[in-house]
């Protein structure tokens, strides 16, 4: 099968109708393409038969995950080429079956689709890789389901997550204050930026909701000594975090639960972090999630939601997860955007108070742990597998353009429980956060 590269490449150009953006390298080690621009690698046809038994994308990602399909040059420089032909909008309403079947009797459509087939060699419909979790049924959000969306995504090695996160452990947009500045600090200084909005200070009582692996009830009963509960799902997190706890001699003012913010009974705390765990609760349960943490928290009390947000559209019934991440990353995940969230919030009887859009922080963040990966790469898929590792660098890198180019942006929200008397306890200049001293 000589030149499989340049038959793909006229292939890929007659169904797109323009010229392909990214050179092809075929199994067959022809070449095809713009000179000097990323290399698409098929290694194998068989990457061809997930296409083909599973059009768009995640016939894609399979193929990446397992291998049968790579990059060669700038990862980001490729991603940025192929966006909006290999990864859907997430917003985009899905064509109706009508429109497939008129697009499928087109004449080059169906000769395309023929001439795939005699590429793709055997007719069978290739094994989907192992990292992928295969669909789920029932009902979205119930307690048992999001325990295991939860297990899936973060109980994959605690050893793997601290050689993309970092010493800091924390999975979430860190806060920097120049680009040359390092990811310890500036994890550490949106830990601090936090706290201090929440105007955290001895005596007061935290609940950090998905607390992961204890950084910010660390950070906060440390440097602000508050007494905190910090609460997960994931039962290699709350170990890791207890053992970090005990060792930092705060296992008296830190208790951490594997619990659903849906189970917490407890008497009223004084402040409620939430980073970066809103997104797994659904447009579905969001009021309610809403209601939960106002109920929690004494009047007066502040919340801080640190939240990714996507751009609104005009339908949002057509909003959709992308396939990729459903069954690789963020399995039942949800994103809104940040209007909704704000609604939402107001409507559970928090008073709003600031939001802060950080989107191009998550971009530094993200490249800084896809560096980390690629700089550990042998070691992160001898301690989960080479698939996973594979699933980890196209997210984050494809993630890091998303917030560079506006598609997705991250924001701290922060909301008071005002008493009726209205006195919410907030600086007449809210962006002067508290400083100086943390005790007293």
């Amino acid at each position: 099968m000589a030149d499989a590269a340049g038959r793909l490449t006229k292939l890929a150009e007659e169904v797109l109708g323009a010229p392909l953006p990214v050179r092809i390298r075929a199994w067959d080690r022809s070449e095809s393409g713009p000179p000097g621009a990323p290399t698409l690698v098929i290694r194998h046809r068989r990457a061809l038969r997930r296409l083909l038994f599973k059009p768009g994308e995640l016939g894609l990602a399979r193929a990446w995950v397992a291998g049968d399909l790579d990059i060669e040059g700038d990862l980001y420089e490729a991603l940025d080429r192929l966006a909006g032909l290999i990864w859907e909008r997430s917003d985009a309403p899905k064509p109706p079956r009508a429109a497939l079947v008129r697009a499928l009797a087109r004449p080059e459509i169906r000769a395309a689709a023929r001439e795939m087939l005699t590429l793709a060699g055997a007719p069978v419909p290739p094994t989907p890789p192992a990292e992928e979790l295969r669909r789920r049924r029932g009902p979205l959000h119930t307690l048992r389901r999001d325990k295991e969306a939860i297990s899936h995504h973060y109980d994959v090695g605690n050893d793997f997550y601290a050689l993309v996160l970092g010493p800091s452990m924390v999975y979430s947009c860190a806060y920097w204050e120049s680009p040359e500045a390092t990811l310890e600090d500036a994890q550490r200084d949106k830990l601090d930026l936090i706290c201090r909005k929440l105007g955290l200070r001895e005596g007061r009582r935290l609940l950090d909701v998905g607390c992961g692996w204890g950084s910010m009830v660390l950070h906060a009963a440390r440097e602000y000594g508050v007494r905190a509960v910090g609460i997960t799902l994931s039962e290699e997190q709350a170990g890791f975090a207890r053992k970090r706890i005990a060792e930092a001699g705060l296992a008296d003012r830190i208790e951490i639960r594997v619990q659903d913010y849906r189970e917490i009974k407890d008497e009223p705390f004084d402040a409620i972090s939430s980073i970066g765990m809103a997104e797994h609760v659904g447009r579905t349960q969001y009021a309610e999630y809403a209601d939960a943490l106002y109920s929690l928290l004494k009047p007066g009390g502040r919340l801080l939601n640190h939240q990714i947000a996507r751009r609104p559209v005009a339908d949002e019934e057509a909003y959709h997860v992308d396939e990729f991440i459903d069954r690789y990353v963020f399995p039942d995940g949800e994103l809104a955007p940040v209007g909704r969230t704000v609604g939402q919030l107001e409507e559970a009887g928090f008073e709003v108070r600031d939001v802060e859009a950080i989107r191009e922080h998550y971009a530094l963040t993200l490249r800084s742990w896809v560096e980390n990966l690629e700089r550990h790469w042998d070691e992160a898929a001898r301690l989960t597998s080479v698939g996973r590792a594979r699933v980890w660098r196209l997210y984050m890198a494809a993630c890091a353009l998303s917030f560079e180019r506006n598609r997705i942006g991250v924001n701290q929200v922060l909301a008071v429980r005002t008493p009726e008397g209205g006195a919410s306890d907030m600086p007449l200049r809210a962006r002067e956060w508290r400083t100086g001293t943390h005790r007293g």
